[in-house]
């Protein structure tokens, strides 16, 4: 089976994106998404950021860069489940605004999370 790193989608009225089948068990820990470092959002792997992410965030509580890193990934940083029936994840409405999200969504693979875009319409 060929890896997916790439995929477009709308979402639907509730603000669930729709993800490919092959990468369901990708997000069974659970997924966590935030703002990225532009206008664009990461979406995680909940075992990712568990194990990944977080203790880098820890860092010294006096290094200012350690700080804005929190700030960054932390400001309506959301969680939740994958519907694993329908493969969905509910985006918040504030990170749709902060990425400039309508409908059209852009996944690409970045190492062991995703970057999510705003599409063409």
């Amino acid at each position: 089976m060929a890896a997916v790193d790439y995929f477009q989608r709308k979402l639907d009225d509730k603000r669930r994106l729709t993800t490919p089948t092959e990468l369901r068990a990708e997000f069974a820990s659970g997924v966590v998404i935030t703002r990225g470092f532009q206008q664009y959002l990461h979406l995680y792997p909940k075992s990712v950021w568990d194990e990944d992410v977080e203790p880098l965030l820890k860092g010294n509580i006096l290094d200012e860069k350690t700080a804005d890193l929190n700030v960054q990934f932390r400001m309506g940083k959301s969680e939740s489940e994958i519907d694993q029936k329908q493969g969905r994840i509910t985006i918040e409405q504030h990170l749709l605004d902060y990425a400039g999200i309508d409908k059209d969504v852009v996944a690409v693979r970045v190492g062991k999370y995703w970057r999510l875009m705003a599409g063409s319409a």
